[in-house]
């Protein structure tokens, strides 16, 4: 099995070993997630899962588009276990932004274009999760998020293509699940 495949698997078991544990959290309503943060983070990262395909990404992308699924699922359970449901009109803008970006990609015929946009959309749509684990520190899950971390690492190694359209999205999301653990460690320290 080529390198390229191998770490690609790996990725995508760092994206089960991180998701599970935080799926079976929220059924139990040990974690409360933000819901509509997890709608948009699911549909960029689907939307960049086929551009990177588009894009030459190969078996690297394979982590991204199990990692959308298994998001749509998360959000899905939020909504069902009535996590944070409060949507307010800048949650809107941000889902718009995001679905905004598949006519820009058609008008353009570039995948960079969708990635670029996805990417800005994704991490702008951590504000309303960074500013939950800011208020309540205890109901966000820092071993996920540190996982997300490495699997994005990983997938990045996985990547067959090296492009801005390729690298950027798995690049900028480790940057900011690093923050958002940074966040919930520091304020579960500050509350105790």
């Amino acid at each position: 099995m080529p390198i390229k495949e191998i770490l690609s698997s790996i990725a995508i078991a760092l994206t089960l070993y991180a998701f599970f544990p935080y799926i079976r959290s929220i059924l139990k309503g040990e974690v409360k997630p933000h819901v509509f943060s997890w709608i948009i983070w699911g549909s960029t990262t689907l939307i960049v899962f086929f551009a990177q395909l588009a894009g030459g990404a190969g078996v690297g992308a394979w982590p991204i588009g199990v990692s959308g699924l298994i998001t749509i699922y998360v959000a899905l359970l939020a909504f069902i276990k009535r996590g944070d449901i409060k949507i307010t009109r800048t949650d809107w803008f941000f889902f718009l932004s995001a679905m905004s970006s598949l006519p820009f990609w058609c008008l353009t015929s570039d995948p960079l274009w969708a990635v670029v946009i996805l990417t800005s959309v994704d991490i702008l749509g951590l504000a309303p999760t960074v500013r939950k684990a800011y208020e309540e520190p205890f109901q966000e899950s820092v071993s996920f998020f540190a996982i997300i971390v490495v699997r994005n690492a990983v997938a990045i190694m996985a990547l067959e293509l090296y492009s801005l359209t390729t690298v950027l999205f798995p690049a900028a999301v480790m940057v900011f699940c690093i923050i958002l653990v940074a966040v919930i460690v520091v304020r579960r320290r500050a509350l105790t």
